[in-house]
């Protein structure tokens, strides 16, 4: 795909451009030439080389408006709301952030851009096959069937998607601080104790810069078309594990206080199969796990407890 020129004026939608892997994905693209528009509801000032443009995606005409004025190239999805809540509260905001927002984006493809290439963030949470067809939590759920959907656009309507369900990103800058890595890594450089769950729940970790590799090698290759796939580095390592391993790389004071939270209810790690990212795409996640964390402590350690 655009092998003549790589990603030179290529004209780039990302969703979710202000979150953690989005904000990576647009210094990437922008890195490589490419011309990013970046999604919002609340646009900001943008970078050069991009253009901020509001848009609620749970309105499917305002999707379908946004699409047809651009009219991409490339499209990444991020856009989410991610959390592993067990709220009955929480089914109907997730819905209409994870499932309806990515129904309503694959009909604008559909409609406006139907020769573009699509590349939607899934979830390791969602169901895989061969296993229970249960989600765990509303998120899971509608990831799942935001993917289901993709699916079928792909089969009826030969919109150009692929998914790829990405495991735990991990990485500096992740705007979110109650996420378990940067919620750590702050608590033990404080010198202060982490109140985490048992521990015991094993976890695919992928860097960032990994995981961004990942979307721009989905987008390049042609036989991605269709296919979902498992980012992670297939070697899952206990939260009990990695916490000790990053209290470990701090030298902090405090240690982390296992069994200070519950374990959520139905968690269960979910094994990804790296496998086929690798075969189609050649993709692997090739930062290992001591090395990513070891950045991701450099970058709190400068840029926020340094900062402060």
């Amino acid at each position: 795909m655009h092998a003549a020129q790589g990603w030179t004026d290529v004209s780039v939608v990302v969703t979710g451009a202000s979150g953690f892997i989005g904000s990576h994905l647009v210094r990437r693209l922008t890195d490589l030439g490419a011309r990013v528009h970046m999604v919002s509801r609340h646009p900001r000032s943008a970078a050069k080389g991009c253009a901020w443009h509001a848009a609620d995606l749970t309105d499917v005409d305002e999707c379908v408006e946004l699409i047809g004025d651009l009219a991409p190239d490339v499209v990444f999805h991020l856009s989410s709301a991610a959390t592993g809540a067990r709220d009955v509260d929480l089914v109907v905001p997730l819905m209409a952030a994870n499932q309806v927002a990515a129904v309503n984006l694959l009909t604008a493809m559909a409609k406006s851009a139907p020769t573009a290439r699509v590349v939607f963030a899934g979830s390791i949470e969602e169901p895989h096959q061969g296993e229970a067809p249960t989600p765990r939590s509303p998120y899971a759920a509608a990831k799942w069937a935001a993917t289901g959907y993709a699916r079928m656009f792909y089969s009826l309507w030969n919109v150009r998607v692929s998914v790829l369900r990405i495991s735990m990103a991990y990485g500096p800058d992740q705007p979110d601080v109650t996420k378990l890595v940067p919620y750590a890594t702050l608590a033990l450089l404080h010198g202060s104790q982490p109140q985490l769950s048992s521990g015991a729940r094993l976890v695919d970790w992928v860097y960032v810069d990994d995981v961004v590799d990942s979307l721009v090698r989905t987008a390049e290759t042609e036989a991605t078309i269709g296919q979902v796939f498992d980012i992670c580095s297939g070697q899952p390592m206990s939260i009990r594990d990695t916490m000790e391993l990053l209290t470990f790389i701090i030298g902090s004071d405090g240690r982390p206080q296992f069994g200070a939270v519950a374990d959520r209810p139905l968690d269960q790690q979910r094994r990804g199969d790296p496998r086929g990212a690798a075969e189609l795409m050649d993709w692997r996640a090739t930062t290992p796990l001591e090395e990513g964390l070891r950045k991701t402590v450099d970058w709190y350690a400068n840029k926020v407890v340094g900062g402060s």
